[in-house]
């Protein structure tokens, strides 16, 4: 590693720290990791073998690996990337409400804790604000801004590339740009912000990484 990546790494660090201290202010667990294939290994510590579990669409969890440990047989995992049609998809995503562990990734966290999602369907930020027993989301510090307007920024920038990954015919996929569209398509339709566990301390279990993963 050369100094710059010394560097950055370093202020990475520093950056997770403060946000793992206020994350816990605001009740949640939280854990910080330096590369990707730590994420499985906090996970297996993380979910007794024989848990439920179910997933939110996320680039994150597949750059770290996650599907496939929960496709090894330790879990009884509702993969809805295996239903072979709407109705079979739908209903694991009511399925998943009643999980032991629900995973996510965030699209972003401001620097004073806040949890922040952008969905299309819903049913992945319905998952985490209620029903299963546990909630554990895997973000990485690029995920990280000042606050809940420079999170909506992220927001319009980062769209147009899942939209793109998605293979959408959104307007987005052709100019690059949030265009605040009316497509039956479109994938930023419920924006979520998740002020504090308070309710019930330890629900969300935060895997903070500091290598980057995702958009």
């Amino acid at each position: 590693m050369g100094l710059r990546e010394e560097l950055w790494t370093w202020k990475k660090e520093k950056v997770a720290e403060k946000v793992a201290e206020n994350l816990r202010k605001r009740k949640h667990e939280i854990w910080i990791v330096k590369e990707r294939k730590e994420v499985v290994e906090k996970l297996v510590e993380l979910i007794p073998e024989g848990s439920s579990v179910a997933v939110g669409g996320s680039l994150s969890l597949m750059d770290a690996g996650v599907l496939d440990l929960l496709r090894s047989g330790r879990y009884n995992f509702l993969d809805r990337y295996a239903a072979k049609s709407r109705e079979e998809m739908e209903e694991i995503f009511r399925k998943s409400f009643s999980v032991d562990y629900f995973l996510s990734g965030v699209n972003a966290i401001t620097e004073d804790g806040r949890l922040v999602f952008l969905d299309g369907n819903g049913n992945r930020v319905a998952a985490v604000i209620f029903g299963p027993r546990n909630v554990i989301l895997i973000a990485s510090v690029n995920k990280i801004v000042k606050d809940l307007e420079e999170a909506r920024e992220r927001l319009k920038f980062i769209s147009p590339m899942n939209a793109k990954r998605l293979n959408l015919t959104t307007p987005c996929t052709v100019t690059g740009w949030c265009e605040d569209c009316s497509s039956t398509q479109r994938i930023c339709n419920y924006f979520v912000v998740v002020e504090t566990g308070v309710r019930w301390p330890g629900r969300f279990k935060i895997i903070l990484v500091i290598e980057d993963l995702g958009l």
